[in-house]
């Protein structure tokens, strides 16, 4: 029998995610007026917002002012939000399918790509995703010792989140001090002893992923300055010729103007190296870093990278890598492990009727937070599609006080919008109390402690 969407028996849908793919497909979900919908936003952390509180550069901030339009959006009455919920054991696959009649996965890439060289698991190698969820302040990595003893620091990749690890590293307390960098790391880095930060391509400045907007902050700060080699960001006539990309082509201005600079003295340096490639991590003979082989490249004529038997060590102690996220398989959901997403037809889980997903885990991660807007906003129209179809298979359990009772009955502390909302108040008032926009509470039992009384 085809189920009909009232007011008093509407569309379930569970969207396990709630980062900006989860919200911008619970927005389309209630700006469509074909069919009433109800939505329950899951995250395994109390926190919503996903990559825009733990992801984003906290000298960023005017990015994270989309969480106003997320507030609106998770303070619907037709919305709910149910933080400390962890996909696959509060919520099962089995449970998600009773209680709701579409289930959307919005869960992100949470995983990094290695580099696949010799000592890559020593101390002091690790993966910026890694480093950027420790100073963003999330739970996972909040309590995690990081000594920023290293005088140099490597790091490898050409993205944004690659140059957002490095200004981070050179920036001064008082220039974090303006940002809502984590308490924690705000102290570390204010101790640390790095002096030179290497950012490494292995293609060159016309193949770099980074937008000019990043690029150009590293000439703006107090106490670093970018150094870039000439020959490696040298262009013939040809190669210049086909760059069509206007990010790309202001790119390479901005790394010719830095290339052109005398050098300012400042304390600390940023040297943008392109086309070389780490071949070893070397291990200091006490199982850390003590420095990165690479080998120097250059393009065939498809653009790939070729070595050329040519090889330098750069002094470091540090290495991050910043060479592309991964998907991360969900319990009961079928996986594309080639690609690191969930298998899925233009947002269709594959072979399964009323899943879907949306994001990273959908597409892979490219884009910008913009980016998955449209993103979530097709996949939602297939679910529409399907319900109006009469596709979907109906939820035998399909009521907020249901769920409500799973979890009860799994003593599961559920962390609602309200909550988070009391929480949200407490850091902006701590912020204020310091000078700065924002004090993360960063521990998950300190989250929970601030509940709606």
């Amino acid at each position: 029998m085809t189920q009909t969407y009232t007011p008093e028996r509407p569309l379930r849908v569970a969207v396990i995610g709630s980062g900006p793919s989860g919200i911008f497909a619970t927005e389309a979900l209630l700006k469509q007026t074909d069919l009433p919908a109800q939505v329950d936003v899951y995250d395994r952390l109390p926190t919503p917002y996903g990559l825009v509180r733990y992801g984003v550069a906290p000298d960023h901030l005017t990015i994270k002012s989309v969480t106003r339009g997320f507030e609106k959006t998770l303070g619907d009455p037709r919305v709910r939000f149910l933080g400390n919920v962890e996909f696959g054991t509060d919520l099962t696959h089995e449970d998600a399918l009773t209680h709701y009649d579409a289930v959307l996965y919005t869960v992100g890439a949470s995983s990094d790509r290695r580099l696949g060289i010799p000592g890559e698991d020593l101390t002091g190698s690790m993966s910026a995703t890694e480093f950027v969820a420790w100073y963003n302040g999330h739970p996972d990595a909040a309590a995690r010792e990081m000594v920023l003893s290293a005088s140099g620091v490597a790091v490898v990749g050409v993205g944004n989140v690659a140059l957002d690890v490095s200004r981070i590293l050179v920036k001064t307390a008082q220039e974090l001090h303006e940002s809502d960098i984590a308490a924690h790391a705000l102290t570390a880095l204010d101790a640390s002893h790095v002096q030179d930060v290497w950012v490494l391509g292995r293609r060159g400045p016309a193949q770099a992923a980074f937008t000019t907007k990043e690029l150009r902050e590293f000439g703006e700060l107090h106490a670093a300055e970018p150094v870039v080699k000439p020959e490696e960001i040298a262009l013939s006539e040809a190669e210049e010729a086909a760059i069509t990309d206007n990010t790309k082509k202001k790119n390479v201005e901005v790394l010719r103007d830095f290339a052109a600079r005398e050098a300012e003295g400042k304390a600390r340096r940023v040297h943008l190296r392109f086309l070389v490639s780490p071949v070893e991590i070397l291990d200091d003979g006490q199982g850390r870093v003590g420095g990165l082989k690479v080998e120097r490249n250059r393009l065939d004529e498809n653009g790939n990278a070729v070595g050329t038997g040519e090889f330098e060590v750069l002094p470091v102690q540090m290495v991050l890598r910043s060479v592309g996220y991964r998907g991360v398989a969900l319990p009961g959901v079928p996986f594309d492990e080639k690609r690191g997403v969930i298998a899925n037809d233009e947002g269709r889980v594959v072979g399964r009727v009323g899943e879907y997903t949306a994001g990273w885990i959908k597409r892979g991660p490219s884009g910008v937070v913009g980016t998955n807007r449209k993103d979530a906003t097709d996949t939602v129209a297939h679910l529409l599609a399907d319900a109006k179809d009469g596709k979907l298979p109906g939820a035998a359990h399909p009521t907020r006080e249901a769920v409500d009772a799973l979890l009860r009955g799994k003593g599961v502390q559920v962390y609602s919008f309200h909550d988070w909302q009391v929480l949200d108040a407490h850091e902006l008032a701590e912020g204020q109390a310091q000078g700065r926009p924002r004090a993360k509470v960063v521990h998950r039992d300190l989250m929970l402690g601030h509940r709606k009384g």
